[in-house]
């Protein structure tokens, strides 16, 4: 499998989210090479704590293959998923997650804790970390700096 292939997927879908004012992370879902699944953050648009990009993407590839399992698929993910990322993940016992770069705020893949990883769990998910990972990493950073910005911006027009 081609991994470069699918996480440039897993970033148009962050692009997506960041054109519209979230956070731009993106995720594709694959099985035998073809995407059954695609999402990206819609948190802030639909007021939604869950509308993380892998939870849509894993809703998507469930109604797709009419199964909450997806055995034998691959979860590609610009930004590590986050704890109630990867419990869906391991619910949904999907064997792979690749992602590119690291969460220190909230990354259960490996960073804070790995969830995905645990023994103590019925399913063991294997992970291939830093695939495009300055890619990853940048979309991120250049949306923050540019929030970053535009606050600081508007504060400076408040004031006058």
């Amino acid at each position: 499998m081609d991994h470069e292939t699918y996480m440039k997927e897993a970033l148009a879908e962050a692009k997506k989210a960041g054109e519209i004012g979230e956070v731009p992370i993106g995720a594709v879902i694959v099985k035998d090479g073809e995407v059954i699944g695609r999402g990206y953050n819609l948190r802030e648009t639909g007021n939604d704590p869950t509308a993380h990009a892998e939870m849509i993407a894993i809703r998507e590839a469930a109604a797709k293959t009419g199964s909450w399992r997806l055995n034998d698929c691959t979860l590609y993910v610009t930004l590590e998923p986050c704890p109630m990322c990867a419990g869906a993940i391991i619910q949904a016992r999907i064997d792979t997650v690749v992602y590119g770069t690291e969460d220190p705020k909230a990354g259960c893949a490996g960073t804070l804790m790995n969830i995905l990883q645990d023994g103590r769990f019925n399913h063991q998910t294997e992970m291939i970390t830093g695939v495009m990972k300055e890619e990853c990493s940048t979309i991120l950073t250049s949306f923050f700096k540019e929030l970053r910005r535009r606050k600081k911006e508007q504060k400076m027009q408040e004031k006058s």
